[in-house]
């Protein structure tokens, strides 16, 4: 058990009571056990992670049941509770375990009231002073590969795990966890503060992070562009082109995966492209910007999937012909290579309808023009469209850029 836990006792002796989980809807136990035998006295102990990554691989962590009585019981049962507050969808969370061998097993979980709950299909037995150790893995993968979901988000999960015995649903003991919830962060850094129209490339990196203990899977670090850019990255010594991603619904917002599609980030790592963007002879000029986002689980719906975007960088596009940035890309004198972004607010896990989306838009001296401020509309069957404002960070609630940004955090 990690050192967030709160350890809750409740034994049985032979004559005693129990403890009933009225939640998950089980019984009290009966005054033996299963086999006929007096009741066990079953101890458990879990030692859950300390944190997942949201939309992430699950992350191993194990389950010791002792019993801890004089009497033996021939099937020892375990019941899970994860409550995630109401932000989570009801696809948001996986559980696994496996007793024996190495093929992992699926608890089945039923989601109601914001928890869900499921009890391990397989029972033991457990002799009396004896203990067994069970191997399990958590997740909070938002869908399935390819179908990211769109909605919702959490800072923790509180798991409860419980210990029964026969055929009853009583249980003798458990304990309590809390789990952090962290995601992806993307950023920005060394943006200029000009570019010029038609002129040279302007160079600068852009920051995929996984600081969790969850590896990922099918994640697509997209930078948000207006139509007017044309962006390359440097691979293997040589400045590709990258084919721009659009979606039918937002015709002025170009994306541009920069680490490639559907990559792969080991828990505590990062990866990083060197970036450079020019803009066409005929863009608009004033403020630009460059916003990065990385989706997981993207499918064939671009920009759908679970979301996170870092703060944008704005920068001003020039006039043809003006000499306001150097060639090859290197910040000027009043460079700000620091992206801007709005403040982080305290996080909810309350679903909202009204949160701000990441855009791109190239300015104009008189207005801007690039994606709409149509919010998008969520879920599994909703057609989703790309919001115009420029949020920071998002845990849950209504769509942009065709998704929910789920948990994602600012990096300046």
């Amino acid at each position: 058990m990690n050192t967030l836990a709160h350890k809750v006792r409740s034994s049985v002796a032979v004559s005693g009571t129990v403890l009933l989980l009225a939640a998950a809807g089980f019984g009290l136990a009966p005054a033996a056990s299963a086999d006929g035998s007096q009741p066990p006295m079953l101890a458990v102990a879990t030692a859950a992670p300390a944190e997942v990554g949201l939309g992430g691989l699950p992350v191993a962590f194990t389950t010791k049941v002792a019993n801890t009585g004089s009497y033996d019981t021939s099937s020892a049962r375990l019941i899970y509770e994860v409550d995630g507050g109401a932000g989570l969808p009801p696809n948001a969370v996986s559980l696994q375990y496996r007793l024996s061998g190495t093929a992992w097993k699926t608890v089945p979980l039923t989601y109601a009231d914001h928890k869900f709950s499921g009890e391990m299909p397989e029972t033991f037995p457990l002799a009396a002073g004896k203990s067994r150790t069970v191997q399990l893995r958590i997740g909070v993968p938002m869908g399935t590969p390819h179908d990211g979901d769109t909605n919702g988000g959490t800072q923790q999960l509180k798991l409860t795990t419980f210990v029964s015995y026969g055929a009853s649903g009583a249980a003798t003991d458990r304990d309590d966890d809390t789990i952090k919830v962290d995601g992806l962060s993307t950023g920005l850094s060394g943006v200029p503060a000009t570019v010029t129209a038609g002129g040279p490339a302007v160079s600068f990196e852009a920051t995929v992070t996984n600081p969790t203990a969850s590896r990922y899977e099918n994640v697509t670090d997209t930078l948000i562009t207006s139509r007017y850019a044309s962006v390359q990255v440097l691979r293997s010594g040589t400045w590709k082109t990258l084919t721009p991603v659009t979606s039918n619904a937002e015709a002025e917002v170009y994306g541009f995966d920069v680490i490639g599609k559907d990559a792969s980030l080991a828990a505590h790592s990062s990866t990083a492209a060197k970036v450079r963007v020019t803009y066409r002879k005929d863009a608009p000029t004033g403020k630009a910007t460059l916003q990065p986002c990385a989706f997981v689980n993207e499918g064939s719906i671009p920009f759908r999937g679970t979301t996170f975007c870092g703060g944008q960088a704005t920068l001003t596009v020039l006039a043809a012909g003006s000499t306001g940035s150097t060639p090859g890309g290197t910040p000027t004198p009043t460079a700000s290579a620091t992206p801007t972004a709005s403040a982080t607010p305290t996080p909810s896990t309350s679903p909202s309808t009204s949160t701000a989306a990441p855009s791109a838009t190239s300015g104009t001296t008189s207005g801007t023009s690039g994606a709409s401020s149509q919010l998008a509309k969520t879920g599994s069957g909703g057609t989703s469209t790309i919001a115009a404002a420029a949020g920071a960070f998002l845990l849950a609630g209504a769509g942009a850029l065709g998704v929910v940004v789920l948990r994602r955090r600012t990096r300046a």
